[in-house]
Protein backbone atom coordinates (compact mmCIF):
# COMPACT_ATOMS: atom_id res chain seq x y z
CA UNK A 1 0.00 0.00 0.00
CA UNK A 2 1.36 3.37 -1.01
CA UNK A 3 0.86 6.51 1.03
CA UNK A 4 1.57 10.23 0.97
CA UNK A 5 3.09 11.78 4.10
CA UNK A 6 3.23 15.44 5.02
CA UNK A 7 4.51 17.26 8.10
CA UNK A 8 2.27 19.82 9.76
CA UNK A 9 3.99 21.86 12.50
CA UNK A 10 1.82 23.04 15.36
CA UNK A 11 1.89 26.68 16.44
CA UNK A 12 1.67 28.26 19.87
CA UNK A 13 -1.87 29.50 19.19
CA UNK A 14 -3.02 25.97 18.25
CA UNK A 15 -3.11 25.04 21.95
CA UNK A 16 -6.46 25.57 23.61
CA UNK A 17 -7.26 26.34 27.23
CA UNK A 18 -6.66 22.68 28.11
CA UNK A 19 -3.01 22.94 26.90
CA UNK A 20 -3.43 20.63 23.92
CA UNK A 21 -3.99 21.21 20.22
CA UNK A 22 -7.63 22.02 19.52
CA UNK A 23 -9.63 19.59 17.36
CA UNK A 24 -10.05 22.10 14.52
CA UNK A 25 -6.27 21.94 13.93
CA UNK A 26 -6.49 18.20 13.25
CA UNK A 27 -9.07 18.92 10.52
CA UNK A 28 -6.88 21.71 9.14
CA UNK A 29 -3.91 19.32 8.94
CA UNK A 30 -5.98 16.65 7.18
CA UNK A 31 -7.60 19.07 4.73
CA UNK A 32 -4.25 20.73 3.94
CA UNK A 33 -2.58 17.37 3.33
CA UNK A 34 -5.34 16.16 0.99
CA UNK A 35 -5.44 19.39 -1.00
CA UNK A 36 -1.65 19.66 -1.24
CA UNK A 37 -1.60 16.14 -2.65
CA UNK A 38 -4.52 16.82 -5.04
CA UNK A 39 -2.86 19.96 -6.40
CA UNK A 40 0.39 18.05 -6.91
CA UNK A 41 -1.53 15.27 -8.67
CA UNK A 42 -3.03 17.71 -11.18
CA UNK A 43 -6.40 18.79 -9.75
CA UNK A 44 -6.04 22.35 -11.08
CA UNK A 45 -5.37 21.09 -14.61
CA UNK A 46 -8.18 18.52 -14.50
CA UNK A 47 -11.06 20.94 -15.04
CA UNK A 48 -12.79 19.73 -11.88
CA UNK A 49 -12.87 20.66 -8.22
CA UNK A 50 -13.23 18.37 -5.22
CA UNK A 51 -15.82 19.23 -2.57
CA UNK A 52 -15.77 17.69 0.89
CA UNK A 53 -19.18 16.14 1.57
CA UNK A 54 -18.32 14.24 4.74
CA UNK A 55 -15.53 14.12 7.32
CA UNK A 56 -14.76 12.59 10.66
CA UNK A 57 -11.97 12.23 13.19
CA UNK A 58 -11.26 9.96 16.13
CA UNK A 59 -8.80 11.20 18.74
CA UNK A 60 -6.51 8.69 20.45
CA UNK A 61 -3.98 10.88 22.29
CA UNK A 62 -3.43 14.61 22.74
CA UNK A 63 -0.63 16.59 21.18
CA UNK A 64 0.63 20.05 22.15
CA UNK A 65 2.81 22.77 20.72
CA UNK A 66 5.67 22.39 19.73
CA UNK A 67 4.79 18.89 18.45
CA UNK A 68 4.86 18.30 14.71
CA UNK A 69 2.05 16.27 13.18
CA UNK A 70 2.99 13.73 10.54
CA UNK A 71 -0.09 13.19 8.39
CA UNK A 72 -0.34 9.94 6.42
CA UNK A 73 -2.82 9.95 3.52
CA UNK A 74 -4.19 6.86 1.78
CA UNK A 75 -7.07 6.27 -0.59
CA UNK A 76 -9.92 4.27 0.87
CA UNK A 77 -12.81 3.80 -1.54
CA UNK A 78 -12.77 5.13 -5.12
CA UNK A 79 -16.12 5.61 -6.80
CA UNK A 80 -17.08 7.06 -10.15
CA UNK A 81 -17.06 10.67 -8.90
CA UNK A 82 -15.95 10.35 -5.28
CA UNK A 83 -12.98 9.36 -3.15
CA UNK A 84 -12.87 8.40 0.50
CA UNK A 85 -9.55 9.38 2.05
CA UNK A 86 -8.16 7.63 5.14
CA UNK A 87 -5.74 9.60 7.28
CA UNK A 88 -3.51 8.97 10.26
CA UNK A 89 -2.01 11.77 12.32
CA UNK A 90 1.14 10.96 14.26
CA UNK A 91 3.26 12.89 16.73
CA UNK A 92 6.41 13.33 14.65
CA UNK A 93 8.02 9.93 14.10
CA UNK A 94 5.93 8.08 16.70
CA UNK A 95 4.38 4.82 15.54
CA UNK A 96 0.85 4.93 16.92
CA UNK A 97 -1.51 7.56 15.51
CA UNK A 98 -2.78 10.31 17.81
CA UNK A 99 -5.84 10.57 15.56
CA UNK A 100 -7.43 8.86 12.58
CA UNK A 101 -9.64 10.63 10.08
CA UNK A 102 -11.79 10.20 7.02
CA UNK A 103 -12.76 12.70 4.33
CA UNK A 104 -15.06 12.09 1.35
CA UNK A 105 -14.56 14.29 -1.70
CA UNK A 106 -16.91 14.46 -4.66
CA UNK A 107 -15.45 15.71 -7.92
CA UNK A 108 -17.69 18.29 -9.57
CA UNK A 109 -17.82 20.65 -12.51
CA UNK A 110 -16.72 24.06 -11.16
CA UNK A 111 -19.58 25.90 -12.92
CA UNK A 112 -22.55 23.64 -12.30
CA UNK A 113 -21.29 22.00 -9.11
CA UNK A 114 -22.73 18.74 -10.38
CA UNK A 115 -20.76 15.48 -9.91
CA UNK A 116 -18.53 14.38 -12.77
CA UNK A 117 -16.39 11.29 -13.22
CA UNK A 118 -12.92 11.58 -11.72
CA UNK A 119 -10.64 12.59 -14.62
CA UNK A 120 -8.56 9.60 -15.77
CA UNK A 121 -5.10 11.05 -14.98
CA UNK A 122 -6.27 12.06 -11.51
CA UNK A 123 -7.97 8.68 -10.98
CA UNK A 124 -4.68 6.92 -11.78
CA UNK A 125 -2.88 9.05 -9.16
CA UNK A 126 -5.64 8.42 -6.60
CA UNK A 127 -5.48 4.67 -7.19
CA UNK A 128 -1.73 4.65 -6.54
CA UNK A 129 -2.50 5.62 -2.92
CA UNK A 130 -4.68 2.51 -2.41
Amino acid sequence: MSAHEQLFPTRWNDNDQYAHVNNVVYYEAMDTTINTWLIGAGLRESGTIALCVSSGCEYHAPISFPDVMRVVLRTGRVGTSSVTWNLELHRGGDGDPVATGRFVHVFVDPGTRRPVPIPSALREAVERLV
